[in-house]
């Protein structure tokens, strides 16, 4: 059966809101009736871990242009190393607006985000207190 891992870079230069491990959780819970959906994390090149666990290809989602200038060129480098290809998902144009940091900035202020996570994740996942 073919699956899908959801893989969490660990990157030290990010201000990240929540734990890893809370990151880990809620996306688990949101999958948890999918038995094909594995969730990870890793401390090395994308490019490594996919290698690692025998990744196929990589699968990324992005909002902007910016981003596809970005990842273009990760793809392109991702490609020469290890023969990997990277897809590319664009995102629906009603959810370009929404970015972790602007989701971040309203829990900060105590704002209700939830139709501005996947329908079906649960709003006190995100809970500021916990």
């Amino acid at each position: 059966m073919d699956e899908i891992v959801i893989s969490i870079g660990v990157n030290d230069a990010k201000k990240t809101f929540y734990s890893l491990e809370s990151r880990i959780n809620a996306i688990r819970q949101f999958y948890r009736n999918d038995p094909r959906v594995k969730v990870m994390s890793y401390d090395k090149l994308t490019i490594d871990f996919a290698k690692e666990i025998g990744a196929n290809f990589i699968l990324r989602g992005i909002r902007t242009v910016n981003d596809f200038e970005y990842e273009k060129n990760i793809a392109d480098v991702n490609r020469d190393l290890s023969g990997i290809e990277t897809f590319i998902l664009f995102t629906e144009p009603e959810h370009t607006h929404i970015s972790s940091s602007i989701v971040r900035e309203l829990l900060r202020y105590g704002k209700d985000i939830s139709r501005f996570i996947p329908k079906g994740m649960d709003p006190a996942n995100y809970n500021i207190n916990k």
